[in-house]
């Protein structure tokens, strides 16, 4: 039936498809590339089973694949075509990113650096970077060096003799200086999203980090230091990412979620989890009488608190930077929890963290992401930012054109194989 409803709409090769698949539910857009820019024709939205995912990770296969396809179908719809290339996103509380810096001397000074010693420069560096991670990820999880798959990577800043330079093909110099942030998942994570992406028959331009394109998309449009605290809240876990003076330092998640909260209403109100989910969003929105909307809050509060635990103990894990932003802006279905500001905002949690002040919270929305356009008109909460800012990197590598970012595509495909 799938593929028989998208035989009838057509095809065109400017269209895209950004599929972020969460623990609580898969959001699909259809998206037009156009200078630049994307736009966004389709949008699309299935509720995942109890059962389908856990803390980020797909548990059933097949479920998952309905899911999508349902996504998909409905956002086809709307759309009016079907698109030719695929993004799909992966977070969950084993993937982890970081930037690493490495420098290369050069073996002729005097000599211009050209395309193929480029290309030599950056698969030396990534592959220092990506032994570094995957051993220590390997540490951290209990898995083998084997058993971690490079997900993505992106170059951050490169320098020629300390001086910044966007692309370095042309420039002389003694050293080559680039940081390249790497993002790595268990070959399990990584092998089921690849075949979830076989089963949809839609080419893969990418498998990418959601916390990473959440970081380009904050920062494709600023100067300067644009420095923040980026946390997305889903249905199974908190994802954060530092991005700090231009360049997405890193990303860690833990497995606390808006799931969390909703097990835990239907535990004190002896409710089932769908009408649990329900009175959620009725507490969120402020649609529950006095009375109820007090219980609901106090049965929260210790989850809350451990929450909160989760932030303060992932943001002391970035232990290679000195001073944290004092921006924290804040996205995902779980943020809208009033609760989840709350204790970000009237607590003194930040004081035990190397926070220079106190830090200022607000919630991204997706009009702040400058290189998405809404013409559905339905994208508007927090909790859409995360596709959307899929939707921004895929229209950036569909036209990627730079050399560095060409060559270092092809250094990570010979590094997934």
């Amino acid at each position: 039936m799938f593929q028989f409803l998208r035989s009838k709409l057509k095809h065109a090769g400017n269209n895209l498809l950004a599929l972020d698949i969460g623990t609580e539910f898969v959001k699909a857009l259809v998206i037009r590339m156009e200078n630049g820019k994307s736009h966004v024709l389709g949008v699309g939205k299935k509720r995942q089973g109890i059962g389908d995912m856990q803390s980020g990770g797909v548990t059933d296969i097949a479920a998952v694949v309905r899911n999508c396809k349902e996504a998909i179908e409905e956002a086809e719809r709307m759309a009016a075509v079907v698109p030719d290339f695929l993004v799909l996103g992966i977070a969950g509380e084993l993937v982890k990113g970081s930037t690493r810096t490495v420098t290369y001397r050069r073996h002729d000074p005097q000599a211009k650096i050209h395309p193929e010693e480029l290309k030599n420069i950056i698969h030396k560096i990534q592959w220092k970077a990506f032994e570094q991670m995957r051993s220590e990820m390997a540490y951290e999880t209990g898995y083998n060096e084997i058993d971690v798959k490079l997900v993505s990577a992106a170059i951050m800043d490169v320098k020629v003799d300390d001086h910044r330079v966007s692309n370095p093909i042309g420039f002389q110099g003694n050293a080559v200086t680039i940081s390249v942030f790497n993002a790595f998942a268990p070959l399990v994570h990584y092998g089921v999203l690849q075949t979830i992406a076989a089963e949809l028959n839609i080419g893969l331009l990418a498998i990418t980090a959601e916390p990473y394109a959440l970081a380009r998309a904050f920062g494709s449009e600023k100067e300067g230091d644009s420095s923040a605290i980026l946390m997305d809240i889903g249905g199974g876990t908190t994802d954060l990412a530092i991005f700090k003076e231009g360049m997405l330092r890193g990303t860690k998640m833990f497995t606390i979620g808006g799931r969390s909260f909703t097990k835990r209403i239907a535990q004190n109100l002896n409710v089932s989890f769908s009408e649990a989910e329900e009175i959620k969003l009725a507490y969120a929105g402020s649609r529950l009488e006095k009375q109820s909307h007090k219980i609901v809050r106090e049965g929260l509060q210790a989850d809350t608190e451990v929450w909160l635990t989760g932030v303060k103990l992932t943001l002391s894990e970035f232990t290679d930077i000195e001073v944290l932003p004092t921006k924290i802006l804040i996205c995902g279905g779980g943020s809208l929890l009033p609760d989840i500001k709350a204790a970000l905002v009237e607590s003194d949690w930040w004081k035990s963290l190397p926070f220079p002040c106190k830090p200022h919270i607000s919630f991204i929305h997706p009009h702040d992401l400058p290189g998405v356009e809404d013409q559905t008109n339905v994208l508007n909460t927090p909790q859409d930012v995360t596709p959307m800012a899929l939707a921004a990197l895929g229209a950036e590598l569909a036209s990627e054109e730079k050399s560095l970012m060409t060559i270092l595509r092809k250094v990570v495909r010979l590094m997934q194989v």
